[in-house]
Formats: structure tokens, C-alpha cells, sequence
């Protein structure tokens, strides 16, 4: 009942979750696309540790290596995830995430090829049928 009462509480916690959530999606986009060559390391690492162990447990070793980078890499993420977002770090405040920001970056005008050729042409100038000459 005390709980119900006060509906105060829930903003900050639910600002903490987002921060987590989007935290934790970030960080697993940097591990996907910019650690390209941290996770093809570890893919080497693994095909040679599960070669290793092959010897020892013929039956499971493939399962016990593949789980172990999979389980080291959410692990990973959620610790970074959570130590960001313990610490107080929100990501709109972080410089080098601009697409959080929400700000619209000013739009730069597409520049054309063709455009010394057509861009001095106005509809309506040239009736049709009449050849433009230059």
C-alpha cells in the first residue's frame, strides 16, 4: 500500500533502466562492428582452444568453447552496461554518440554530376520541339 501511495520513486529507476538498455545496445554495436578485429581474435582463439580440448572431451568441447566467448561477450556488455550506468554516464551526454542526441544535423545539399549542364535550364524557358544550343 505504501508503495502505491508514492509514485515518485519510479522516474529515476526508470530512467537508470533506459540508460542500461541503451548502454548495453551501444556497447554491442561497438563489439560488432568496431571490434571486427577483436572478435575475429577471439574466433581464432576459440577454433584453436576447441581443438586443444578436443583431445580431452571429444564430445563437448565445440559447446563448452562456444559458450564460453558467447557467455564472456554478454558478460562483457553487461558489466560495461552496468558500471556506465552505476557511475551516473548517460548517452546523450557522451560526445561521440551523436545519433542519441536526438539533434538534427544540418543536411548538406546533394551536388549532381550533371548539374553544369542542367542547372541553368528553367522549365518553360524552351518551348518544346526547339533545340537549346550552347
Amino acid at each position: 500500500m505504501m508503495l502505491a501511495q508514492q509514485q515518485h520513486w519510479s522516474t529515476p529507476y526508470l530512467a537508470q533502466i533506459k540508460s542500461f538498455l541503451v548502454w548495453s545496445f551501444t556497447l554491442t554495436v561497438c563489439l560488432l562492428v568496431v571490434g571486427f578485429p577483436l572478435v575475429f581474435l577471439m574466433a581464432t582463439i576459440a577454433v584453436l582452444a576447441t581443438v586443444i580440448l578436443q583431445f580431452v572431451l571429444p564430445a563437448s568441447a565445440v559447446l563448452i568453447v562456444a559458450g564460453g566467448i558467447l557467455g564472456s561477450n554478454v558478460l562483457v556488455v553487461l558489466l560495461g552496461a552496468t558500471l556506465l550506468t552505476v557511475k551516473g554516464i548517460h548517452p546523450e551526454e557522451v560526445r561521440w554518440l551523436h545519433w542519441l542526441h536526438g539533434n538534427p544535423q544540418s543536411a548538406t545539399l546533394p551536388l549532381y554530376a550533371s548539374c553544369p549542364l542542367t542547372c541553368e535550364l528553367r522549365p518553360g524557358l524552351y518551348p518544346l520541339g526547339s533545340e537549346v544550343s550552347t
